[in-house]
């Protein structure tokens, strides 16, 4: 549990560092797992917004889907949020391109809301203290990805 004075302290370091505390959100999972700032802290967490008929996010799957593979057993969570489709079509993707990460649908949760998606795909990355550490709009690819990771300490060496 925080006391006031380390919330504090912990926001001045976030500050210092140029890094805002990331919004409360809450997130389920198309599986039914339950996802919040508290949840999730103590490990690094990117959210991709992202939608079906989206060629770029078609195109950075596999570069997702990496990064999963290879960052899961050092504490990285990706939520993909899906935004604004129908649960049924997006099963469907699925069933045809099915990916690594957690699937989140616009309904269950407020994350596109609180960073105003409205380009696909938008990452968010959250460090492990639950600040902000960096966004990417549009599809860039593995390697960058790879640099957005390593903004909250995470490395593939």
């Amino acid at each position: 549990m925080l006391t006031i004075a380390s919330a504090i302290l912990s926001h001045r370091l976030a500050a210092e560092e140029g890094r805002e505390p990331a919004p409360r959100f809450t997130a389920k999972s198309l599986d039914g797992e339950k996802f919040s700032n508290e949840s999730l802290r103590g490990k690094v967490v990117l959210v991709q917004f992202w939608a079906t008929w989206c060629q770029y996010c078609r195109r950075d799957q596999p570069s997702v889907d990496a990064i999963v593979e290879d960052f899961a057993d050092k504490g990285l969570v990706v939520l993909a949020v899906n935004v604004g489709e129908p649960k049924r079509k997006v099963k469907q993707y699925l069933a045809e391109s099915p990916r690594a990460c957690r699937i989140v649908l616009l309904e269950d949760t407020n994350l596109a809301a609180l960073y105003a998606a409205r380009t696909y795909p938008l990452y968010v990355l959250i460090d492990r203290e639950g600040n902000v550490a960096g966004r990417q709009t549009g599809a860039a690819g593995e390697d960058s990805l790879r640099r957005l990771l390593r903004k909250a300490g995470l490395d593939g060496n």
